[in-house]
């Protein structure tokens, strides 16, 4: 989604994205967050390790460097893409709902974003802290310094009963930083559908993670895409303007940035599957030429056959009615849930208990 216009005097000037992100540091608007609290991972082993597999894979999370972040934001906006709409209307029907259950002090998001369905959440913890003397505080979590110093700005300006302070880094990296502060009382959540990115494996050791962050008593609210009709699925990752498409190939440009990588992108072209067996989109890069691709940066060379694919995203479907279970088992009892009329998405409210 296009941010919020500014006045002509701002738009005059071109913004120089890296030091902004550099002032927001320095003046603590924004925390840059590393695993001081967990084991270190050489930058790009996983790159490494992803595309000496059979097949090859790559971490989604490699879709979000500013321009994949903002290529995301418009594929929220397209006709085909009904996540985004679908939880928005979940949340402006059950925000004031929700902050009521919740009553939370400290409000996290994983993924924020440009933070947009993130406002009525917001809108609906203002009224209720309105009469209050103490400071809500929201800390959104992004990968992207570009994306999340625009929301920090704006939200400043647009919140200022809020204490609002931006988290640079990975979910892992949030959730070690959460899990070594915790004083106040906490609602963590994660919208969105990027809970169905994990395999089985990963959402069992990442919802561990989230409950190992918060207290007895804290707060988990989590958005889902649940399972529908296979037309359906199809036409969201497969828009007829190409802006999936674009956002996909984007992560081999990312790689070529960060990792003084060669990929030539028009030798890829996106491709992606519903895996009915699994209940789940797969999303390739299919590699038309065989091709070999060097990155300076980690002493690596992948080669490529005709044919190949890159796996770059899961996206699971779920069943609402089975999800309770799931993270009752990892010490998080669900308290409520949420849906619209056509059963699409659904948000879960799960309350940690002790251990």
């Amino acid at each position: 989604m296009p941010l919020e216009s500014r006045s002509s005097s701002v738009q005059s000037r071109p913004v120089n994205t890296a030091e902004a992100v550099d002032a927001d540091i320095r003046s603590g608007a924004i925390i840059v967050l590393d695993h001081s609290h967990a084991p270190a991972t050489p930058e790009g082993a996983e790159v490494i390790q992803g595309l000496s597999k059979t097949p090859k894979q790559l971490s989604p999370k490699y879709f979000y460097d500013d321009r994949g972040s903002q290529l995301f934001e418009d594929i929220c906006q397209l006709p085909e893409y009904y996540p985004t709409r679908t939880e928005a209307w979940i949340l402006q029907t059950y925000a004031t709902e929700i902050a009521a259950i919740t009553d939370s002090h400290e409000l996290i998001e994983l993924g924020s974003g440009s933070s947009t369905k993130t406002r009525l959440l917001l809108d609906a913890y203002r009224s209720l802290w309105a009469d209050r003397p103490d400071t809500c505080h929201y800390l959104p979590v992004d990968i992207s310094g570009g994306i999340l110093h625009s929301s920090v700005v704006q939200l400043q300006s647009q919140y200022p009963e809020f204490w609002i302070q931006g988290l640079l880094g990975t979910y892992d990296q949030a959730l070690d930083y959460l899990a070594h502060s915790n004083e106040r009382s906490r609602l963590l959540f994660f919208l969105g559908s990027s809970m169905g990115n994990f395999s089985p494996a990963d959402f069992n050791s990442f919802v561990d993670r989230v409950a190992q962050s918060l207290k007895p008593g804290d707060y988990f609210l989590l958005g889902v895409d649940l399972e529908k009709d296979l037309e359906i699925l199809k036409a969201a990752y497969n828009d007829s303007q190409g802006v999936t498409a674009a956002f996909n190939l984007n992560m081999l440009a990312h790689l070529n940035r960060r990792f003084g990588g060669n990929f030539d992108l028009d030798a890829f072209s996106h491709e992606a599957v519903y895996n009915t067996a699994d209940s789940q989109i797969e999303m390739y890069l299919h590699c038309h030429r065989d091709c070999q691709v060097q990155f300076d940066r980690l002493n690596f060379v992948a080669n490529f056959q005709a044919g190949e694919s890159i796996l770059t995203e899961l996206s699971r479907k779920f069943r609402l009615d089975r999800l309770p279970q799931q993270l009752a088992e990892r010490g998080l009892t669900t308290v409520k849930t949420w849906s619209d009329p056509q059963q699409w998405f659904g948000l879960l409210l799960c309350q940690a208990t002790s251990s």
